[in-house]
C-alpha cells in the first residue's frame, strides 16, 4: 500500500469480524466499533444451540437456499464458499462435523471456543476495538477513516444489539432499504385452550409441511401461540407473504395415503380410537390430538392423517425472530457491495435485503459478504 490504509467497521457481529479480519491481514489499521459492552453477542447466542456454521450439500443447492436474493449473493459465496468457512475454523483449532441433515457445526458444539480464538488472531493482526459507541451517521467524525464497512446486523433479537436503528439514517440519505421484517419466526395458530395447555413444548417428529407448492420435512415444535421450529422456519418467507395461510401438515410422509389406510384397514374390535391409531400407526398422543384440533374427524381418515389442516394466522414479530428479512437493495450497492451514493462505505450481513432458511445459510452469507466487501476495499484502495 502506498499509505496505511484505515478501516472503521460499525458492528461486531460475524460480518463486520470477518471483514476486519480480512482487512487487517492485508495491512489496514482496522477499528472495529459496537454499541455493546462486547462483541459476537448474536453469534453466542446461536451458539447455544450447536453454532449451526454452515452447510455441507452440494453448492448449486446451497446457493439456491437463498431465493430470490441467491444470484446476487452467488459471487460472495463463491468467492467464501462452505469449505472456505470450515477451513477457516479448523485454522482457529475448532473442528468440525456435519450432522446427519449436512448441517456443519464445531466439534464443541458452542460458540465461545471459536469466537475467543478469532478474537486472539484480530488482537495479534492489531485490531483494535471501540465498544459502547453507537454509531451516529455517515456524518460521525468520531470514527472517520478511509473506508467504512456497516456491518449493523438486522432488527431480530434486538437485546443482543442489532436494532434496526440504520434504517431510518440510511434512508434519509436517499439510499433504497426495504422493511425490514421477520425470517425463521413461529406463527400463531388458535389452539384451543385444552390442546394448548396440554401440548405446548412437544415435538412433531419426522413430518411434512405442504403450503401450496412448497413441501418441507422436518421437525416443528407446539408453541402456546402456535408453531415454530425447522418446518415453519424453511418455508416462513413463503408463509409470512400469504398470510393468514392454511398449510397441510403429513404426519406419515414416508407412507402414501393408500399405505395408511391399508394400516387403518385392520378391524378395530373394542379398542379406543386412541388406541387403535397408536398401535396401528404409531401416532403419539400429540399428533392424534392434532387431528381432532383441525375438526372432526373424518370418514377418510388417513387423507386427514396426511394432511391435517391447519391456519397460521400471524408471525411472531421482529424481537422473536431468529432473523431478519429486508434491508439494503443490492441496487444501492456495487459490485464490492460500496453504496453508490456514499463512497468508500460498504454494506454487509443481514444489512443487505436477503434471508435464508436456518441451516448454516445465516452465517454463511453473513462470513462471506463480509470477506468479499473486505477484499474490495483492499483491492480499490490498496496498493
Amino acid at each position: 500500500m502506498s499509505k496505511l490504509l484505515t478501516v472503521a467497521v460499525i458492528g461486531a457481529g460475524p460480518a463486520g469480524l470477518m471483514a476486519a479480519e480480512v482487512l487487517s491481514a492485508g495491512g489496514a489499521a482496522v477499528t472495529v466499533v459496537d454499541r455493546m459492552p462486547s462483541v459476537g453477542r448474536k453469534l453466542l447466542m446461536a451458539g447455544r444451540g450447536g453454532l449451526n456454521l454452515t452447510h455441507s450439500e452440494p453448492f448449486e443447492r446451497f446457493v439456491a437456499r437463498y431465493g430470490a436474493a441467491a444470484e446476487r449473493l452467488r459471487p460472495m459465496l463463491e468467492a467464501f464458499p462452505p469449505a472456505a468457512l470450515i477451513d477457516w475454523a479448523h485454522g482457529l483449532g475448532q473442528e468440525t462435523f456435519a450432522g446427519s441433515s449436512g448441517r456443519v457445526f464445531p466439534k464443541a458444539m458452542k460458540a465461545s471456543p471459536l469466537l475467543r480464538a478469532w478474537l486472539a488472531r484480530l488482537e495479534r493482526q492489531g485490531v483494535r476495538f471501540r465498544l459502547r459507541h453507537a454509531w451516529r451517521g455517515f456524518e460521525d467524525e468520531t470514527v472517520a477513516a478511509d473506508a467504512t464497512v456497516l456491518a449493523l446486523g438486522g432488527a431480530s433479537w434486538p437485546r443482543l444489539g442489532g436494532d434496526g436503528g440504520w434504517v431510518k439514517v440510511l434512508r434519509e440519505r436517499g439510499i433504497a432499504v426495504s422493511d425490514l421484517k421477520p425470517a425463521n419466526a413461529g406463527f400463531d395458530v388458535a389452539w384451543s385452550a385444552g390442546f394448548r395447555e396440554r401440548f405446548a413444548g412437544q415435538p412433531l417428529k419426522n413430518i411434512s409441511l405442504r403450503a401450496g407448492s412448497t413441501v418441507v420435512r422436518g421437525e416443528a415444535m407446539v408453541t402456546a401461540y402456535g408453531l415454530e421450529g425447522g418446518v415453519v422456519y424453511a418455508a416462513s418467507a413463503a408463509l409470512r407473504e400469504a398470510l393468514p395461510v392454511t398449510v397441510e401438515i403429513d404426519l406419515r410422509p414416508d407412507r402414501s395415503v393408500e399405505q395408511v389406510a391399508a394400516a387403518l384397514a385392520r378391524p378395530r374390535g373394542k379398542e379406543s380410537l386412541s388406541n387403535f391409531l397408536r398401535k396401528a400407526l404409531k401416532l403419539s398422543p400429540l399428533e392424534i390430538n392434532l387431528l381432532r384440533e383441525a375438526g372432526p374427524l373424518p370418514e377418510a381418515l388417513a387423507a386427514r392423517i396426511k394432511a391435517v389442516p391447519l391456519t397460521l394466522t400471524a408471525m411472531q414479530p421482529l424481537a422473536r425472530a431468529i432473523s431478519t428479512a429486508g434491508g439494503v437493495s443490492f441496487d444501492a450497492v456495487d459490485d464490492g457491495l460500496m453504496l453508490k451514493s456514499v463512497p468508500g462505505t460498504y454494506v454487509v450481513g443481514e444489512m443487505l435485503d436477503w434471508e435464508a432458511p436456518t441451516g448454516g445459510y445465516l452465517l454463511q452469507a453473513c462470513f462471506a459478504t463480509g470477506a468479499f466487501a473486505a477484499r474490495a476495499i483492499l483491492s480499490r484502495i490498496g496498493a
